[in-house]
């Protein structure tokens, strides 16, 4: 009989030990990956966004997925859909990259309808990423190859 034991974290939670490739896909036991962030980290709007940044930039929109998880657990209530919708528009990134049409297509759709009840929180450009989901998400449904750092979008206007 095959043993089944899943990875636990240090608090003996599910926790994959696997590495995992830039766009959170597993990799074999021993491979090196891309170093995953610690989960559960309180940010500040602002460190939420940055980081996030930083990841879409790099072409690692799991990574920032995973950055806005942490906002929409740790912040207020009343924040909770807009920081789950902006993980949601990270992963459909995420499978648009990895070549789920019918995934990333949705979850860029549902993400954009999530953010569209909050005016520009944080300085986010929700009606850009809103114009910027439903684009990619039309392009991605026609069968387009996506380029996640490519196709990054920006979370907040750029300044200078």
């Amino acid at each position: 009989m095959k043993e089944n034991r899943r990875d636990r974290d240090e608090e003996g939670r599910a926790r994959s030990a696997r590495p995992r490739d830039g766009l959170g896909r597993p990799l074999a036991y021993g491979v090196p990956g891309v170093e995953r962030g610690p989960e559960g980290v309180v940010r500040t709007p602002g460190e939420t966004l940055r980081e996030a940044q930083r990841l879409l930039d790099a072409g690692m929109p799991f990574h920032a997925h995973e950055v806005f998880e942490d906002a929409w657990k740790s912040g207020p209530d009343a924040e909770r859909t807009l920081w789950k919708g902006m993980a949601q528009l990270a992963v459909g990134l995420t499978h648009a990259a990895r070549g789920n049409a019918t995934g990333g297509a949705r979850l860029l759709s549902r993400g954009a309808g999530a953010i569209a009840a909050y005016p520009n929180p944080y300085g986010i450009d929700v009606a850009g990423l809103i114009t910027w989901a439903r684009e990619l998400a039309g392009r991605v449904a026609r069968g387009e190859e996506v380029d996640a750092a490519r196709e990054a979008p920006r979370l907040v206007p750029l300044t200078h």
